[in-house]
């Protein structure tokens, strides 16, 4: 008799003392069978490899749902902080009353503020380099200071007394190309110049910088120049006008909401487009790309579970005589179909916890594993010129958490299933026949 049987002897009398299911009993056997034994090396490794594939492949789903997370989230806080939640263009007439509309869009309950501004391209000119295109943003010393992704990260210079400077703010990575610094002067040349007999001569205009600013997202801080809107009405051959009128709400998922007031509070024929509009491509390719990556992902959950029913039909071979020797000892069935459950669970519990804390872990430090490897592979991982955002954001959700933990243990406990209920229907007479 084998010592798991041999440790079993008890069984009856403690069925008959009322040994209930999932009792200390079957606990017991089912920690005894998790135990590594020389004989059964191969069963242990490849419960070891069900452990390793159930963590891993949770903490992989916990790591890029989260990266794709705060990839969003970062993307979107700093495109609606530097572009309004809707944009307000003129129909009929220019826009020369820009100031009395946007003083009553101001006050549209859930409107943080409503800005006139001017919007043109340019080509822009420093100390070196042939030049790069931007986009000048005309707009008024006091506006400016509202866009607080703007204002509050000035790296140099000072927006103090923007309107009257006659100069331009612009982005960190403009001036590090361009090779321009605070005082430095930075050459805009327009397509749209003055009009004389030979045709249209482009309109080329140095201005000094009083303002660098940094907003943390490589395309904005590389394209975007802010100069004073007086300013931008004389360089664009706009005198009394506005372009377009940005708003700015509470919550910009709300923007269905207000807009019926905005247009309204407008007294006059004006088309609006929201940010949804506007950046809609974009934002749904990175919902695409989300839930393809966690179908994707699952797999690796699904493979750790199938190894979970490999082990444990393995085991379940291994432990036939243990089994016979049980139920005719008086085990029932559903005991054991109850020690093999647990058995396998306990892998995908185990393994389901462990994958959580270390995608915790990793998330709370992903800035800091990337800079490593990429100190490690003297290359720049996560290059911002190319995925826009300076860092490695990684924004945990619980709601998105706990579904992967219950996707995990489902797999899991559905993986115990088939070798539990094999073991169940284990006849101890033809067990013990052939042993």
């Amino acid at each position: 008799m084998s010592s798991t049987a041999a440790t079993a002897a008890p069984t009856k009398q403690g069925k008959a003392a009322g040994a209930g299911p999932f009792s200390g009993f079957e606990r017991m056997v089912a920690w005894r069978y998790l135990r590594s034994r020389r004989k059964e090396t191969v069963i242990s490794v490849i419960a070891s490899i069900s452990f390793l594939g159930i963590m891993l492949g949770v903490a992989t789903l916990i790591v890029v749902m989260a990266v794709m997370n705060g990839f969003r989230a970062e993307l979107l806080t700093r495109i609606l902080g530097v572009n309004g939640h809707v944009v307000i263009t003129a129909v009929d007439l220019p826009l020369e009353d820009y100031a009395a509309v946007a003083g009553r869009i101001n006050d549209v309950p859930g409107v943080k503020y409503a800005i006139p501004l001017i919007d043109g391209q340019v080509l822009a000119q420093g100390n070196v380099g042939s030049g790069t295109g931007a986009l000048v943003r005309g707009i008024r010393g006091e506006d400016l200071a509202k866009v607080s992704i703007v204002s509050r990260n000035i790296k140099q210079g000072s927006l103090a007394d923007f309107d009257k400077s006659d100069g331009v703010a612009i982005g960190s990575r403009m001036a590090e190309n361009l090779g321009l610094g605070i005082g430095d002067s930075i050459t805009l040349i327009s397509p749209d110049g003055d009009v004389t007999p030979f045709g249209t001569t482009p309109r080329v205009k140095a201005y000094p910088i009083v303002a660098i600013f940094e907003v943390g997202m490589s395309e904005y801080d590389s394209s975007i120049i802010y100069m004073p809107f007086s300013e931008a009405q004389l360089y664009f051959n706009m005198a009394g006008k506005a372009q377009a009128i940005e708003v700015y709400v509470d919550n910009p998922d709300n923007v269905d909401v207000l807009k019926p007031k905005i247009e309204a509070a407008a007294q006059r024929q004006i088309y609006m487009t929201d940010w949804r509009q506007r950046n809609h491509t974009f934002f749904s390719a990175l919902e695409v790309e989300r839930n393809v990556m966690f179908m994707i992902l699952t797999l690796i959950v699904l493979v750790a579970a199938l190894n979970i029913i490999s082990g444990l039909v393995m085991l379940v071979k291994d432990k036939g005589h243990d089994i016979a020797i049980l139920r005719t000892m008086g085990a029932t069935r559903g005991a054991i179909l109850r020690i093999f459950l647990m058995t396998g669970a306990a892998i995908g519990v185990v393994g389901t916890i462990a994958g959580v804390a270390l995608g915790v872990v990793i998330c709370m430090n992903i800035e800091r594993i990337r800079e490593f490897f990429s100190w490690i592979l003297g290359t720049v991982l996560f290059n911002p010129e190319l995925y826009f955002l300076s860092q490695l954001p990684a924004k945990m959700d619980a709601g998105e958490t706990i579904s992967v933990v219950a996707m995990a243990l489902v797999l899991s406990f559905l993986a115990t299933l088939f070798p539990a209920w094999r073991a169940a229907r284990l006849d101890p007479v033809e067990a013990l026949r052939y042993e």
